[in-house]
């Protein structure tokens, strides 16, 4: 079940939080993302030796975020690229063990229980929401599992609602009832028929998860223990409900000029994001599943097939090269070839984690602020840009 966290007075939000756009605040839920994107890397190869030169000068550069660390793993080779600080107060040195909010990478672990079960036969990709989950508005009703795992499902985006967004304001902490969510957008149709567009929200993963409780009759923190963490070795990785981050832990900052940056780390509550991003896990554990879930570990080749069915559609943020999605994944084809992944964002976290898809090659990238089409489009490609010279050194070799 998840952590409880210590009762807190409600109070507003720290000015420069104030300042953010709402929609970011929560779950880095940006403007929906209807085509693919194209990362404005340089078309010459990096040699690997200039990653942490690279990384440094990402990070030194006024804005940039006070740590980044990368893993990058080759079968059984494991290599470590770090700039900055974990932590501003401390000056200790990102480090592969440390927790972090792993924002909307947590998408594909709702996916990886969703799956799991559908290989187990106990959901099919075409149950739908009126079968699993009645209780639903019935407007929603003809939305199926697959529809939700790869964004086409129309589901009214929760964490843009004026009612959920008032109560996060008032008490950033707030303790939200995370199988409720979706009640604040029950009054809304769905934004388009299902299946007929892409379009990420936030919603889609609450109910990937809610399905996986109605058939199980399992908390979904339970199904992430038996289905995921437990077969792939997940040590240190956790959904908890408080604001509180295990110990220790990258500091997420927001990094505004002028003012020196602010740790974001607790200013929130996980409650409020659940299945959708609320996920805390290590540079390390996020290696081992994304190799884990990539490589086809949780199920078997039918469904990884199925998982793999590509179409228009980016992450948020768009990861490195020309994104396309599939079921809880999505595809990143760069200059040096091809890794399947996921993105994630939140205040003070911006993530990507990817792999070969063999899961034989994986990578992970952390870094400490929040990086996005919003808060900052040119940073966000150049961001972009290094995550494809990583993926590059990654493959490099690869026949």
């Amino acid at each position: 079940m998840p952590l409880r966290s210590a009762r807190i007075r409600p109070r507003p939000l720290r000015p420069r939080l104030r300042a953010m756009s709402v929609v970011t605040l929560c779950l880095g839920a940006l403007t929906p993302t209807l085509v693919s994107g194209e990362a404005g890397a340089a078309a010459a190869p990096v040699d690997e030796r200039a990653l942490q030169r690279r990384l440094a000068e990402f990070v030194d550069a006024p804005g940039g975020p006070p740590g980044a660390i990368a893993v990058l793993r080759r079968d059984k080779e494991t290599q470590v690229v770090r700039a900055g600080v974990a932590d501003l107060a401390t000056g200790r040195r990102p480090h592969p063990d440390d927790h972090m909010r792993i924002a909307s990478t947590a998408k594909a672990f709702s996916g990886a229980v969703a799956l799991s079960l559908v290989d187990r036969h106990a959901l099919r990709l075409d149950d739908t929401l009126r079968g699993r989950l009645p209780r639903l508005p019935r407007a929603w009703g003809s939305v199926t599992l697959r529809q939700l795992l790869n964004h086409t499902s129309g589901l009214p985006d929760y964490s843009e609602s004026p009612a959920f967004l008032e109560v996060l304001t008032a008490d950033p902490r707030h303790r939200f009832d995370s199988r409720r969510l979706l009640d604040y957008v029950a009054d809304e149709p769905l934004r388009f028929r299902p299946g007929s567009r892409y379009q990420y929200s936030n919603s889609d993963n609450i109910a990937v998860a809610l399905m996986a409780e109605a058939v199980t009759g399992t908390p979904y923190e339970q199904l992430l223990r038996e289905l995921v963490y437990r077969p792939l070795g997940l040590g240190r990785t956790s959904l908890p409900s408080g604001y509180r981050m295990p110990r220790p832990y990258l500091h997420g900052y927001d990094v505004t000029p002028p003012g020196p940056p602010e740790d974001l780390s607790e200013v929130l509550g996980a409650s409020g994001v659940w299945a959708s991003g609320g996920i805390v896990s290590t540079p390390a554990d996020l290696t081992r599943f994304v190799r884990g879930y990539v490589g086809g570990a949780l199920y078997g080749k039918e469904v990884l097939r199925q998982q793999r069915r590509w179409i228009e559609g980016a992450s948020e943020p768009a990861g490195p090269g020309r994104n396309t999605a599939g079921l809880a994944v999505f595809r990143y084809e760069t200059r040096c070839g091809v890794v399947l992944g996921h993105t994630g964002n939140f205040p003070g976290y911006t993530q990507l984690m990817a792999a070969t898809p063999d899961g034989r090659r994986s990578l992970t990238f952390s870094v400490t602020s929040q990086i996005n089409k919003t808060l900052d489009p040119a940073r966000l490609e150049r961001l972009r840009a290094l995550e494809e010279d990583f993926v590059c050194a990654l493959l490099r070799g690869k026949r």
